[in-house]
């Protein structure tokens, strides 16, 4: 029997599919369109397309956008807050910052209604000595109300809970008691890390996610469960390892970015195999355009995010910056005279203005195919037979056209100009202005419409070249499938390192260790290998921003030996010199928190499988006119995925497959490499 692994990415415009038979590395994939209210609908529809026999697959994991589309579109469940004394607004003052930099005025409204927030008596010291025990009654009392009040979720939110936990947990015990439903959250099993803010607004949103994220993980397991499926079924977090569905359901804060971030795992592993280790990824899907950074073949991650203002997730995650630049944007001419593009999308329903459905101002896409770059009668995703030409003319004419006194070929070149302009902004943003120099990175465009601009980027950043994956319409769900089964954990230690108690370190070491492995054991799935990654925040006294300092540490028989002190400094001073450039002479070191992260590391599978044959006739299916910078070029038309390995393809061509379009602009060429990626780059004898 033929044993499956299925990636399922949903995106604001298509869900993607990538199907990889583990008997002998071959794969398919499949590109529907996402189905809004509820995205289950376009996940079944997906794998569907490619398997018929759920009972024949083994592992199925998911990058969702459920949890992040919640709380962009305040969608998620009434919630409620229980919390000490006087702490009733924290979620509201926030860092008393405001959504603009300049002006002294801004709105903001937490994902909490203010009457939906009770205060407790109760009140632990930021040593952990407890002043006052909670009031139990007043809790239960507290709960009741927001029961009644028609709370479908609540979050216990006690200060300095990360010290001691103690006030915390009888008041989460006493209203599990009575609350109707698990969906209790506790800032010390969600984040028991000191700053306040930061702890009390990524346990409310994650009580704000359980019931949504939990009912759509529960539909999809209902619909698999019925198709026969009886397998490992895994969700993938915002930073880049995947989880299993009861460990999602509970700490559903811990999936936003889902699916960008399997795309940057799947980016790092396929640029790492085909030679490159210093990479700058580009998604650019029907909604937006995500980038990030990989140096040194490891992906970047940041502590924490804010989803939108106001709305700060302190999880791990890879670092990824999102602008409104995919292919449903919309292009329009403000009051002052000046194309725009985005951030508003047509998205999948109803998509750009030559799918016909409904839509007549001009995107993205619209004005690649009125340039001949998208084919008409092949559109991605299956939902359509051919594209209205005409239309888009029209949208792009009476939009963008007119009000600039702009032909319409003209203006669609304005369209892709600013489009450009704004996702080469991004990659300067995430690579010069944090001192890397993109000319020893390469650019991996993937997503739908990412490969018809990597020309663009190459001459707009100045990166040497351009590395487009296989199936680079797909290649979030690839990465669902690429990606470890990793779990993170903190802990406030908040002691200079020379009053630093090393047994208390160890222990807590050892905690997340152990916690880590049955987290593990629990998701019933094969490992090739364990890993265990500690690094402490520290800095010196009278610092507000830490910096990560990894630790060696020795574990044996699955005991950990905790570093001593001198070990701590000196790891310190290499972190420290190397972000800062120096040290500060006599300055004394505090520990702030213990990062762990257990990684389960899931067989990965060869990417020369998915490759073409290595030899054969390299031949145009056709060639059309393309219009590139005010002129129009005979542009021939491969196959793709029929070129053979070592093909070298001088510009200007095209080179379509089902889930995507690569453009190869004049002055470029492109070759196949060993694992059937196609590296875009200046023709011999160009600069």
């Amino acid at each position: 029997m033929n044993r499956r692994m299925i990636g399922v990415d949903v995106g604001g415009t298509f869900t993607d599919v990538f199907v990889l038979n583990e008997a002998d590395g071959t794969a398919s994939v499949a590109k529907v369109p996402t189905t809004r209210p509820d995205q289950s609908g376009g996940f079944m529809e997906g794998i569907s397309r490619e398997v018929s026999d759920l009972s024949q697959v083994a592992v199925v994991v998911h990058g969702t956008t459920a949890g992040t589309n919640a709380l962009l579109e305040r969608k998620g469940a009434r919630t409620g807050v229980i919390c000490t004394q006087g702490l009733r607004d924290v979620l509201e003052m926030r860092r008393r910052d405001r959504p603009r930099t300049w002006g002294l005025r801004g709105d903001f409204e937490p994902v909490v209604d203010r009457r939906n927030r009770l205060e407790v008596p109760e009140r632990t010291l930021a040593d952990g000595s407890i002043r006052t025990p909670v009031d139990l009654e007043a809790v239960r009392a507290a709960a009741k109300r927001l029961r009644d009040q028609g709370c479908e979720a609540v979050a216990i939110l006690f200060a300095n809970a990360y010290a001691n936990p103690q006030n915390e947990a009888a008041a989460v015990a006493a209203v599990r008691d009575i609350w109707p439903n698990p969906h209790v959250s506790a800032s010390s099993e969600i984040l028991p890390e000191i700053r306040e803010f930061e702890r009390f607004s990524t346990t409310a949103l994650n009580a704000y996610l359980q019931p949504e994220v939990s009912g759509y993980i529960g539909r999809l397991e209902s619909a698999l469960s019925d198709g026969g499926f009886d397998g490992e079924f895994m969700i993938v977090q915002s930073n880049g390892g995947v989880m299993a569905v009861d460990t999602a359901c509970r700490l559903p804060v811990r999936t936003a970015l889902s699916g960008p971030a399997a795309g940057v795992i799947a980016a790092g592993y396929i640029a790492t195999a085909a030679g490159f280790e210093n990479v700058i990824t580009g998604d650019m899907g029907g909604t937006s355009f995500d980038v990030s950074l990989i140096a040194g073949g490891q992906s970047m991650l940041s502590p924490q995010t804010s989803i939108d203002f106001g709305m700060v997730v302190r999880t791990p995650m890879i670092e990824i910056t999102t602008i409104g630049a995919g292919g449903g944007s919309i292009a329009w001419v403000d009051k002052g005279g000046l194309l725009n593009i985005g951030p508003e999308s047509a998205g999948s329903d109803p998509g750009p203005v030559a799918y016909g459905l409904g839509n007549d101002r001009p995107t993205v896409t619209d004005a690649n195919v009125v340039l001949g770059r998208i084919d008409p009668e092949s559109p991605i995703g299956g939902k359509l037979d051919r594209l209205d030409v005409a239309a888009a003319r029209k949208a792009i004419d009476t939009h963008v056209g007119t009000p600039l006194g702009l032909d319409t070929l003209a203006a669609a070149e304005a369209i892709l100009r600013v489009a450009n302009s704004r996702m080469a902004g991004a990659i300067r943003l995430v690579s010069i202005e944090r001192g890397f120099d993109p000319k020893v990175f390469a650019f991996m465009p993937f997503g739908g419409g990412g490969a018809l601009h990597a020309g663009a980027m190459l001459a707009d950043v100045g990166i040497a070249r351009a590395i487009v994956p296989r199936y680079p319409g797909v290649t979030s769900a690839m990465g669902c499938v690429i990606a470890d089964m990793r779990q993170d954990f903190v802990q406030t230690i908040n002691t200079l390192v020379s009053t630093l108690d090393e047994d208390n370190l160890r222990r807590f070491m050892q905690t997340h260790v152990e916690q880590g492995m049955a987290l593990l054991d629990a998701a019933n799935t094969t490992f090739e290998a364990r890993e265990l990654r500690f690094e402490l925040d520290m800095a010196y006294v009278g610092q507000t921003h830490t910096v990560s300092v990894p630790l060696e540490v020795q574990v044996k028989d699955g005991q950990v030996t905790s570093p001593t002190k001198a070990q701590i400094d000196a790891a310190f001073d290499t972190a420290y010199g190397a972000t800062f450039g120096r040290l500060l002479k006599n300055g004394v070191r505090r520990i702030m928190n213990l990062r762990s992260a257990v990684t389960g590391k899931r067989p990965k599978f060869d990417l020369e499988t998915l490759a073409p044959v290595t030899s054969g006739p390299v031949k145009p299916r056709a060639t059309r006119p393309v219009h590139f910078d005010d002129a129009w070029f005979d542009t021939a038309i491969y196959d793709r995925l029929t070129l053979p390995v070592g093909t070298l393809i001088r510009g200007p061509a095209i080179l379509e497959q089902p889930d995507t379009t690569v453009l190869v602009e004049p002055h470029l060429q492109a070759r196949v490499d060993a694992f059937g990626n196609t590296i875009i780059e200046p023709s011999e004898g160009q600069p």
